[in-house]
């Protein structure tokens, strides 16, 4: 899997911004929606209720429980392209099944960090459902994509920083 061609012709753009609970997917899509012009969607809002009920008893969800609402970010992208969506998509199986329902070619922007980093995010977002205490889970799914799948960046850059170094690799078109 090669990141998509930067010819126009490959379509409007589809970001999904992954990494684990607490990386900053939701900072730094609205970030990139103000830069870009682009509509951010959170990905956590498409959750099925019963997924969100599990992660707020703390209870990881399984494959089973993911496929309808990585289903419904692929959805998301097919129908709202441009879009710039946030979703974990920790395993390549998992952004597979994204690239397959997007209608068009998908670029992942993934947000890598310390253990130590997004914890203590985490512990700063009062009123999110995903408790601190799934982090470990979070972690132990992740499958880092490789530079032939995503662009990563450091989240311990600035925020301004970390928007302008994504912009300068995404594809123009």
């Amino acid at each position: 899997m090669t990141l998509p061609d930067p010819d126009p012709a490959s379509g409007p753009l589809r970001l999904v911004i992954m990494g684990v609970s607490g990386c900053g997917k939701s900072s730094v899509g609205a970030a990139l929606s103000a830069r870009l012009g682009v509509r951010y969607c959170d990905g956590d809002d498409l959750h099925p209720a019963v997924n969100v009920a599990k992660m707020r008893d703390g209870v990881p969800l399984t494959d089973a429980d993911r496929w309808p609402w990585l289903d419904r970010v692929a959805g998301a992208l097919r129908d709202n392209a441009p879009l710039i969506i946030g979703c974990s998509a920790l395993r390549r199986v998992y952004r597979d099944r994204i690239r397959a329902g997007a209608g068009g070619p998908v670029v992942f922007l993934h947000l890598s960090g310390s253990r130590d980093l997004i914890a203590a995010r985490m512990a700063n977002r009062p009123g999110h459902f995903m408790p601190l205490s799934l982090l470990d889970s979070q972690f132990a799914t992740l499958e880092p994509p490789g530079p032939d799948e995503a662009i990563t960046v450091d989240i311990a850059l600035p925020l301004s920083d970390l928007v302008e170094a994504v912009v300068a690799r995404l594809p123009s078109g």
